[in-house]
């Protein structure tokens, strides 16, 4: 920020005071980008708009998801205020997923709603921690993101039914992309680094 600590502590008593705030817009991002559909709005649009937000709040936070259980376990108040709004964020995606059922998009039974949006937040949540203990010294690059969300867009696969499978297809050839830009910018950067 290029500002002294001395004036950063005149806006906040402490670091946990830092990192509430910067909670709050967690929160709000959250809040924002998860909002059950309604049927008329199913589109190919509105399925890009969720797996934006999912990533997207994982790379606007990624600080946060790096250290999430250090910064947790400093802060208990902050700890049930996380899984408050993680189990806010999994209602909401089972809401989703279960609209998605309904429009004959998914096939899924009920009783695999909930693991399935769980192993979503999961992938979600800690792909950072996952890339960066299996790739040694490479830093957190988006395109690290996009690799998670194609895993999710994978999951999402086994669950199209055949008559929308399309979409599923589409959307992971939109990110394929994305993540080929992403990884093709990193070169150059690395190139003109050297």
């Amino acid at each position: 920020l290029n500002i002294s600590p001395g004036n950063l502590y005149y806006h906040f008593r402490n670091k946990e005071d830092i990192i509430r705030s910067i909670f709050d817009l967690y929160e709000s991002h959250l809040n924002a980008g998860f909002q059950p559909f309604k049927a008329s709005q199913l589109n190919m649009g509105l399925l890009v708009s969720y797996f934006d937000t999912m990533f997207e709040t994982v790379w606007k936070f990624r600080f946060m998801y790096n250290n999430l259980p250090d910064i947790l376990s400093r802060d208990d108040e902050l700890a049930r205020r996380y899984q408050k709004t993680q189990k806010e964020a999994l209602s909401r995606s089972c809401a989703i997923l279960r609209g998605l059922r309904d429009e004959g998009i998914l096939a899924i039974e009920d009783e695999r709603i909930q693991p399935l949006a769980d192993t979503m937040r999961m992938i979600a949540c800690f792909w950072i921690d996952y890339k960066q203990t299996h790739v040694h010294k490479e830093s957190v690059t988006k395109a690290f993101l996009y690799e998670g969300l194609l895993r999710v867009i994978m999951l999402f696969k086994t669950y199209a039914t055949e008559q929308h499978m399309t979409i599923f297809v589409r959307l992971e050839q939109h990110y394929q992309a994305l993540l080929n830009s992403y990884k093709t910018v990193s070169v150059e950067d690395a190139a003109i680094a050297i």
